[in-house]
This record gives structure tokens, sequence and C-alpha cells, in this order.
């Protein structure tokens, strides 16, 4: 009698195994391996020259209060059109640099910026909505967590030019593979 309680308990077990699998199955959208891999074949190497590198590890001690009057002081210079902090940053030849990489994308590269360790803006090719990413998502998911994987954010549609773009971030390493930064690039998936 206990036998065939047992075996009818692992044929039940077998069946709901079979009929209701623990976890769904998920694919990763489609764009996420040609984001990747443009991101690994085209934008690792724009990033990873002296320019950069150079611009990027001219940073150094700035206090968590510096960095939120900085961040603070860059949005309300956006919102009030007062763009003083903003021209000081794209006026850096690291800016002019990241700037004619996008312009020479065939219109891949939407937004190319690059940030210190901290999360501060050190170079962009437009006018970034915030100076300090260390409390976003591609910050966080790349530099904070130590992870050397590329994170590709959820692709969504911009409302003005109708594209299907997603941002991408990687952590920056020196010449001696220590993490200095990340650089985060906007791609518009249509234009791939």
């Amino acid at each position: 009698m206990a036998r065939w309680w047992h075996i009818r308990a692992v044929v039940t077990v077998g069946l709901a195994t079979f009929l209701f699998p623990l976890a769904p199955v998920r694919a990763e959208p489609a764009y996420i391996p040609l984001v990747r891999d443009y991101v690994d074949k085209q934008i690792r190497p724009m990033v990873e020259t002296p320019l950069v590198l150079k611009a990027i590890a001219q940073f150094d001690n700035v206090s968590e209060m510096d960095m939120r009057v900085l961040d603070e002081t860059y949005r309300s210079e956006v919102d009030q059109h007062q763009l003083h902090m903003v021209k000081l940053l794209l006026d850096k030849s690291v800016s002019h640099y990241l700037k004619a990489r996008q312009d020479t994308s065939q219109g891949v590269i939407v937004e190319f910026f690059v940030t210190d360790s901290h999360g501060l803006n050190v170079g962009q090719s437009t006018i970034t909505a915030d100076y300090w990413q260390g409390d976003e998502e591609k910050y966080l998911r790349t530099f904070a967590n130590s992870s050397r994987e590329i994170f590709i954010d959820r692709a969504e549609r911009n409302e003005s030019t109708q594209n299907l773009e997603t941002q991408a971030s990687f952590v920056v390493m020196d010449e001696e593979n220590r993490p200095i930064g990340v650089a985060i690039v906007t791609i518009a998936i249509d234009a791939l």
C-alpha cells in the first residue's frame, strides 16, 4: 500500500512539473544583442582613448554635499535656460570628441556621455537632464555594483523623433584595469 502511494506521488509531482513549469522562460528582447554588439564593437573603442581616460581621471575627491549642489545647480540652469555650467562642460575637449562621435554615427548615437567614479558628468555630447548619475540605474547597475557587464535599459519610443531608443552603460577602466567611471550612450535602435 505504501509503495503505491509513493508511486502515485512521484507520478503526480512529475506530471505537475511538466504541465506547470516553476518559472517561465523569458527570452531577452531582440534589440539587446544588437545593442550589446554595437557597444562592444563601436562604443568601447571610442571610450578607451587617452583623451577620455584622462578626462575621467582628472575628477577625484568630491563630497556628497558638493555632488548634490553641483547637480541641483546644473538642473536649475537647464530648467531656466541659463546654461553657464552646461556650456563649460560642453566646451571641454572630451565633450567635443563625444559630439563628433555622435555626429558620425549615422543617427545611431542620440546621446553620449561619460562620468567619473562618483557618477558626475565629465564629458557629454548634448545637454543632459542632470549632472549627477550616481543615483540612477545606469550607474547603480554598473559602477556601484562592480559589474563588468553592459547594462541595457528598457527600450522606449522617443515622443519627438518616434525612434525606439535605449540607453546602454558600462564601467570605464583605466590602463591598469581599475574602474574609473561610466560611459552612457543612448542608441536609436531603429538606426542600427
